[in-house]
């Protein structure tokens, strides 16, 4: 029966105090901290510092410390970074952030490092993957199109780096895909190829074809029905009835406008894209709308950026967020045996509550249990 840790911060923040008051005595646990905090993404270290110091602060013990090192976005930086944590006698670091960073961390023994990477291929066997992973999107996804009954979605996925993670989940999930297509991102690349998926020539021919067809006829109510005709823009049906964009930001956009001028209509099919952590620019975009998508708790996120920027007068990503519940999961490790043999801990089944979300842990990897929300009349509606 797999164990259960639970975080409700709070609620439990009256616990941490007592044992606080208990283990004084007791030697400190040191984290190690793995961001940058040099060069082009150092604003987003500085916001991962703070939210742990955050999370330390509403824990309210004085038995863990905390000691960032600078990764400077590169892999030889963050090696030399991580064996300065491992002389310092540090066995558990949140970080790196990025993927790239991983390369050499397999050299550095008896240390975990919580990535906050979505990867999950190709990463050394002391990294767990903590990110909102392409399988953990694909489990919401899954649950939203089998609720709703939905048949024949194709899959589309840009061709970028992350292709392979994709087929990966969608592995994983079990997700019933009808076809998948890789596409251009290139704008008049990408409107050919979606031309092609949704059969918009043929369709579009079909509709001239019907026109003639009715100019030449004796139809007594042939100018109603030619009236009809030129108010629409084709004529016939694409074989799907829905659509998973792995798509972000204005490529998604991109993608869902190529699908309009193919006269595939978000209100006839389902959109559905990938995380887009609330996105507001997507909510002026009401041409594109009802949009669906997995992510964290809406309400939990808000009530967190309020928290933080509060605290620092600062906005934070979801980053800082998921590094804040990572402090969390590391203090309830330490209260249990579990924290004896972390390697085994990430390798066997076990679930956590943050205010991220439920995590599940197995096998080095941390899947998240995500909502599923829709985009629609300028709203962000929960679905679950």
């Amino acid at each position: 029966m797999n164990k259960i840790f639970k975080i409700i911060f709070i609620i439990v923040i009256g616990l941490f105090s007592l044992h606080t008051n208990a283990k004084t005595n007791e030697e400190k646990i040191k984290i190690g901290l793995l961001v940058p905090m040099t060069g082009d993404n150092k604003d987003i270290g500085q916001l991962i510092i703070k939210s742990t110091s955050l999370a330390l602060e509403d824990i309210g013990s004085n038995k863990f410390e905390i000691y960032p090192k600078d990764t400077a976005s590169n892999a030889n930086q963050t090696l030399r970074s991580a064996n300065q944590l491992k002389e310092m006698g540090i066995n558990i670091v949140i970080g790196p952030v990025f993927f790239k960073s991983l390369t050499y961390l397999d050299e550095v023994n008896d240390i975990i490092f919580l990535s906050l990477t979505n990867r999950t291929e190709k990463i050394p066997k002391n990294v767990i993957s903590t990110g909102i992973n392409a399988t953990s999107q694909l489990n919401a996804i899954k649950k939203f199109i089998e609720t709703n009954e939905i048949n024949k979605t194709i899959f589309l996925t840009p061709n970028f780096e992350y292709e392979l993670e994709v087929k990966k989940a969608i592995k994983e999930s079990k997700i019933k895909i009808f076809k998948h297509y890789v596409y251009d991102t290139e704008p008049t690349k990408l409107t050919a190829q979606i031309e092609k998926i949704t059969n918009y020539k043929i369709r579009k021919q079909n509709l001239a074809d019907e026109i003639k067809r009715v100019e030449n006829s004796d139809l007594i109510d042939k100018e109603k029905q030619l009236e009809k005709l030129k108010k629409r823009y084709t004529i016939g049906r694409v074989n799907f009835n829905s659509v998973i964009i792995a798509d972000f930001d204005e490529s998604l956009k991109s993608v869902i406008t190529s699908l309009l001028y193919t006269d595939v209509s978000p209100k006839k099919k389902f959109i559905i894209s990938f995380n887009q952590w609330f996105d507001r620019s997507i909510l002026n975009e009401k041409s594109i709308q009802p949009i669906y998508y997995p992510s964290v708790n809406k309400e939990n996120l808000e009530k967190f950026k309020n928290k933080y920027f509060k605290k620092f007068n600062k906005n934070p990503n979801h980053l800082s967020l998921l590094s804040y519940d990572l402090v969390g999961l590391i203090y309830y490790l330490s209260l249990s045996n579990e924290f004896l043999d972390l390697e085994k801990t990430f390798k066997k089944k076990n679930s956590f509550k943050g205010k991220i979300g439920i995590f599940d842990i197995q096998d080095n990897k941390i899947n998240h249990r995500l909502n599923f929300y829709q985009v629609k009349d300028g709203q962000f509606k929960e679905i679950f």
